[in-house]
Formats: structure tokens, C-alpha cells, sequence
């Protein structure tokens, strides 16, 4: 296979609220277009889909993104040229889960989550989307004030109760968060506890590696190997950032790292669609446009992958057989150090695509369009 048929098979889902208005805890700052409705929040998506090529799936958010019909939804999106992704549930916003939501000491309310979540399926359903994404903000903020193992016990029996509601097709697919909003001790801290938790469940259950979940200095290329090695690691949620859960741009501040991500994906052989590990991102754009956002974090993806297809694979593994160290570096310096832009133009030539996507977005006269119709545009939290 060649390395433009290896890049070409490539595909990143996009997250539908990264298309509404968002902003940090100080501040949302609205901008004029952004999407009204799932609906437009979709035709968004399109838009990258048609100047990249490589975006063909939207991820929802319930409730965020509730229609009345999701079979007219999932045809809007068949029109557009793309479909719909994971399913990502929502227990973050609701008074009832201040204390936690599968975790909860109540058992109504756990009972409350575990319903919610089988009504995504029945989304998963409609839409004809095959992963159901589940990120909990469960834990804890002071020493005494749960049993940590209690809360694990009901974690688990929880998550088995959503488990056994999938489809045969379906999988769950299962994020982690060393901190925030809890300060003393997050349910599901890292990839160990998420991993620990979908063994107990079964072959479907999958652990979702978000790339800025993680403490100041962690080897996320450490992780996304072992992830590999135990054929759990189901998605990614790709971004950026500097101190924590910034949602930044991905690529934006550390390009290095996702190239070492990715390259850990190349030597697995993880790149291809049969891998079952879905590439996601997971951002939000409170000061950059939103569709210009999304499009260049998809061409980063992009360039670190191709990056990580032109180290050369026998010379690496010669050297590193030879204990040769610095030979060894190199060659994955070499691979990363190459200018990738003038290929993936290439690329995009090849596919009948403009070698730029992002000049081909702003002559579209699309973000005018919008602008002129569209008005009073949602939050990226919140539904219509």
C-alpha cells in the first residue's frame, strides 16, 4: 500500500459542539453564523468534510443535540455527504449529579444516569451510530466524603446495566480524566481504571484516550501503545493544551507529541479502518472561527500522520536492534522534520480537492452565508 492509499483511508470525526459558540468559565463569546440547531451544526461538519475529505462523521451530544426525528437526522447528514458518529452522553449538567451520577450514593439517581444513557442508545439506534461515548465527571472533592471503593462497586454495576443494553454492533467506549471538576479523586482517573473497568465488561467495552486528560509530563505515546497492545484503545479525542483541559487546537502545542502518537499507531498497524480505533476531535473554538478551526485541526492530524508514515521502519528497527541510540533518534527525527504540506496537497489534488483547504473554505462564500442567515446562533452546550 502506498502511503498516499495510507493517507487516504484515513478519517476524523468531528465533534458537532465545536460549532456553536463556547468560551471558558469567565466568558462565552458569541460569534455571528454559528449553528441554530443540530441541523446546521451537521451542515458545518459537511463543510469540512468537503475541503478536507477526510472528516465523514459528526459526533453527537445528548441532550445537547436532541431532534424529535433522528431518522430525518441521519438522512439530513446522508445528503450532506457525511453521517453520524458516536453518541456522547451528558451527566455533567443536571443538579441531580452533583455528587456524582453512575457513582451517585443514591440509587435513584444512578438510575437516572443508567436511563439516560439508554436513551442515547436509542439514538445509537436511529442514526445508525455504533459507538456510545462516555465521559463521567463522578468523583470526589474531599477525603470522608464517599467510600472510593464503594463508588467503584457502583460504577461498575452501572456500567454493566448499559452494557448489556448494546447491540451486538455497538460498542461502549470509555473516556477518563485525571482531574476536574472533582479535586481529590476522579472516579475514572486514567487509562488503567478505564481499562480495568471494560475487561470486566467485555470484548465491546473500549477505552477512549483523550490527549489532554493526563498529568503535567505523561508519556501519552506510553499509554497509546499498551492501550494497543491489549487491542482496548477504541478512540481518540484529539486537541491541545498547555496546563490542563485546554480543548485547544490539536497540533497547537505540542506538534511533537502528536506525531509520537501517531507514529505509535503507524508501527501497530492502527491506521487501518479494521484497527476499530476511531480518531475524534474534541474541541472547542472560542476565539478562532469555527469551521476554519476544525479544518486546520484535521490537517494537523493529517501532517503528523503523514509524518509518521515516512519513518522508515526497517532502518529504525535495525538501529534500535544495533542498540544503536542516536541512529535510532534520527531516524524518527528525519520522519518528523520533513515538510509534509507540498504531499498532502498532493494528496488532495489526487482526490479533486483544492491543495488548500482552508483558502477553498474562505472563497466558498459559505461563513457569509451563514452570517446573513442566521441569527441568534446556540451555545455549544446547550440545544436550539
Amino acid at each position: 500500500m502506498t502511503l498516499f492509499d495510507e493517507l487516504a483511508r484515513q478519517t476524523i470525526e468531528l465533534p458537532s459542539w465545536a460549532f456553536g459558540n463556547s468560551g471558558t468559565r469567565f466568558k462565552v463569546f458569541a460569534q455571528q453564523g454559528v449553528p441554530r440547531n443540530p441541523y446546521e451544526k451537521i451542515a458545518d461538519a459537511a463543510q469540512v468534510h468537503r475541503y478536507t475529505g477526510v472528516a465523514p462523521r459528526v459526533s453527537l451530544h445528548i441532550p445537547w443535540d436532541l431532534v424529535d426525528d433522528y431518522d430525518d437526522l441521519a438522512a439530513h447528514a446522508a445528503g450532506l455527504g457525511v453521517s453520524i458518529g458516536a453518541i456522547n452522553s451528558n451527566v455533567f449538567q443536571d443538579d441531580d449529579y452533583m455528587l456524582g451520577s453512575l457513582t451517585h450514593p443514591s440509587a435513584d439517581v444512578r438510575k437516572k444516569a443508567v436511563a439516560h444513557h439508554l436513551q442515547c442508545i436509542d439514538v445509537m439506534r436511529a442514526t445508525g451510530s455504533t459507538d456510545l461515548k462516555l465521559w463521567l465527571p463522578d468523583g470526589l472533592n474531599y477525603p470522608g466524603q464517599d467510600s472510593i471503593r464503594a463508588r467503584q462497586d457502583r460504577l461498575a454495576d452501572s456500567l454493566q446495566e448499559i452494557y448489556a443494553a448494546l447491540d451486538p454492533q455497538h460498542r461502549l467506549i470509555l473516556e477518563y480524566k485525571f482531574f476536574e471538576p472533582a479535586f481529590y479523586s476522579m472516579d475514572i482517573p486514567d487509562w488503567g481504571t478505564a481499562l480495568l473497568h471494560c475487561l470486566a465488561l467485555g470484548d465491546r467495552a473500549m477505552v477512549v484516550l483523550d490527549t489532554g486528560h493526563h498529568a503535567p509530563g505523561t508519556n501519552i505515546e506510553f499509554i497509546v501503545a499498551q492501550l494497543l497492545r491489549a487491542g482496548r484503545l477504541g478512540a481518540f479525542d484529539f486537541n491541545s493544551r498547555f496546563y490542563a483541559d485546554d480543548d485547544l487546537m490539536v497540533g497547537a502545542a505540542d506538534p511533537f507529541q502528536l506525531f509520537r502518537i501517531m507514529h505509535e499507531i503507524v508501527q501497530s498497524g492502527a491506521l487501518a479502518p479494521t484497527s476499530g480505533v476511531n480518531f475524534m476531535l474534541d474541541q472547542c473554538h472560542n476565539i478562532e472561527p469555527k469551521i476554519p478551526g476544525q479544518i486546520r485541526s484535521v490537517m494537523n492530524v493529517q501532517e503528523a500522520t503523514a509524518k509518521a508514515l515516512l519513518v522508515d521502519a526497517d532502518a529504525l528497527v535495525e538501529a534500535q536492534t544495533a542498540g544503536d541510540v542516536l541512529g535510532a533518534h534520527g531516524v524518527v527525527m528525519d520522519a518528523y522534520n520533513t515538510d509534509v504540506r507540498p504531499l498532502l496537497a498532493q494528496l488532495r489534488q489526487s482526490q479533486g480537492l483544492d491543495p488548500d483547504p482552508i483558502a477553498a473554505y474562505k472563497a466558498s462564500g459559505y461563513a457569509e452565508k451563514i452570517v446573513a442567515e442566521r441569527v441568534g446562533g446556540a451555545q455549544a452546550g446547550w440545544g436550539a
